[in-house]
């Protein structure tokens, strides 16, 4: 199989080898292609969400319920990308099927979920993308060409309980990060 730098000229910025799947927690930014500001503004350091943003935050809450071994610990919502600390927990790696029984099949059955941080991730930037669509189709939304999301997300590995800190205090004070008249 081809290296990713050879298909598309572009390196993986995930740690080679590191399992994502793994029990932790960890640091994502997610950015709007393009850097528009889609999802509200910020105004003396406090973000103001449009409909479209309220969208993603709720999408952004709801992920515990798709992934039943997902925590979501601090995030913001910011015009133009998101951040947020998600922990991967042990339970629930595995969900009942919930389509009709299968002839020959127990009712026990189970089908694998996917646990990995790029499929929440994954999962987040489809969810918001739908919604953002029908938003622009019945709400007048802004639309937005090509892709809503960059083609990639940041990730960090929360090591310690120190660097969860450090990084929630990111989070709560990154509208405030925001240089007078752009957005960072």
């Amino acid at each position: 199989m081809a290296h990713e730098t050879e298909i598309y000229g572009r390196r993986s910025i995930r740690l080679r080898g590191y399992d994502y799947a793994q029990v932790g927690a960890y640091f994502v930014t997610v950015g709007v292609r393009g850097r528009l500001a889609l999802f509200g503004e910020v105004v003396d350091g406090a973000v103001h969400l449009n409909d479209a943003g309220k969208m993603a935050r709720e999408v952004w809450q709801g992920m515990p319920a798709r992934f039943p071994f997902v925590e979501v610990d601090a995030f913001v919502v910011m015009p133009d990308h998101m951040h947020g600390i998600v922990v991967i927990q042990s339970e629930g790696t595995r969900a009942p099927i919930k389509d009709a029984p299968t002839p020959g099949r127990a009712d026990t059955d189970v089908t694998p979920v996917a646990r990995a941080l790029g499929d929440v991730v994954g999962a987040y930037k489809s969810l918001t993308t739908a919604a953002y669509i029908r938003g622009v189709h019945d709400s007048q939304w802004p639309p937005f060409y090509g892709r809503l999301w960059q083609r990639n997300f940041y990730e960090r590995v929360i090591r310690d309980g120190y660097e969860m800190n450090e990084l929630r205090t990111y989070v709560r004070n990154n509208p405030l990060r925001l240089e007078p008249g752009g957005l960072m």
